[in-house]
């Protein structure tokens, strides 16, 4: 793979490395730094001019310095005359801002995907996207990568009798894939819908859970009061134990303090934000790695190959 490079950001070296040992290429340099006054500055230090670019970079703690850098990066290779750039979002910064909720509400995640375009990245790869019409709001193509294989392959190999669990969804928006998900390894869809009255409010509980594990499937977890009292309701109507599984982990001391408090028997995330920190201080925590699914889309789109047939030999 001679005509390709890959950069990485500063906010997940660690997944960059893993992707680059996968398809047989060593991470190009480049140097970033920040001026006195916190300006950003990049330097890309070999050749691009004729090459298929991927800059990775993700986005959490630091989120607007990251955006940044990814933008300087991104133009910087634009204008050493890379043939192709494709900016590689493990978790796309500002995709919960994705529709107008209120009066004078802006819709970000349609400005990031303005700015990745003005900068000059000509593809986008991203993974579970909070939601699905994000994708229109780009003028490239983008390929919204699933980590359901990993999750997949978790669930068979750590949940004893998992043809017997039910995955919860914790929303009507993220129902449809849930079940989806669901439905790929044959086992019970349920859903978990908060009513709210007035000053209270009620966890109610649609699908078989009594004498059954459950599994809370989410895409991104920051906060975990709606998690916790969901975990408490299933226990109270029959659930043996819950697992709560997330792409995105958005981890912090509060939250990893809750979730060792509380009875959720495992927190499973995947390193599209780098968990490093936090897995090593909870055995309740557990981190996937998703290198194998970004590592071949990256090889599959530089040879021009389907992106979607590669799900065929990850879920087999």
């Amino acid at each position: 793979m001679l005509n390709i490079r890959l950069f990485s950001g500063s906010s997940n070296v660690l997944l960059t490395e893993k992707i680059g040992e996968r398809i047989g290429i060593k991470l190009s340099e480049a140097i970033l730094n920040k001026f006195s006054n916190n300006e950003t500055s990049v330097q890309i230090k070999e050749s691009v001019r004729g090459k298929d670019v991927f800059i990775l970079q993700s986005g959490y703690i630091g989120v607007n310095n990251h955006l940044m850098e990814l933008l300087i990066m991104i133009n910087a290779c634009k204008n050493a005359s890379s043939a192709r750039i494709t900016a590689v979002l493990p978790y796309m910064p500002y995709s919960r801002q994705s529709k107008k909720d209120n009066n004078r509400v802006p819709i970000t995640a349609k400005l990031v995907a303005d700015l990745l375009h003005i900068a000059g990245a000509n593809h986008i790869i991203t993974m579970d996207l909070h939601a699905s019409q994000i994708q229109g709001f780009f003028n490239v193509p983008v390929d919204n990568l699933l980590s359901e294989p990993c999750h997949i392959s978790w669930i068979k190999k750590n949940i004893s009798k998992w043809e017997e669990i039910t995955i919860f969804s914790l929303s009507v928006s993220s129902a449809e894939r849930v079940a989806n998900m669901a439905n790929t390894i044959k086992v019970r869809f349920g859903l978990i819908y908060v009513e709210r009255k007035e000053a209270s409010e009620q966890i109610i509980v649609i699908g078989d859970v009594v004498s059954r594990t459950a599994v809370i499937f989410l895409d991104i977890i920051d906060n975990c009061d709606l998690v916790i009292s969901s975990v408490k309701r299933l226990m109270e109507v029959g659930a043996s134990g819950v697992y709560v599984i997330a792409t995105h982990g958005m981890l912090s001391e509060r939250l990893m303090k809750e979730v060792d408090d509380s009875i959720i028997t495992k927190l499973v995330v995947t390193n599209t934000i780098c968990q490093e920190k936090y897995v090593k201080q909870s055995d309740k925590i557990t981190c996937l790695d998703v290198s194998v699914i970004f590592a071949e889309a990256i090889r599959r789109i530089h040879y021009g190959e389907s992106v979607s047939c590669l799900y065929n030999n990850l879920l087999a």
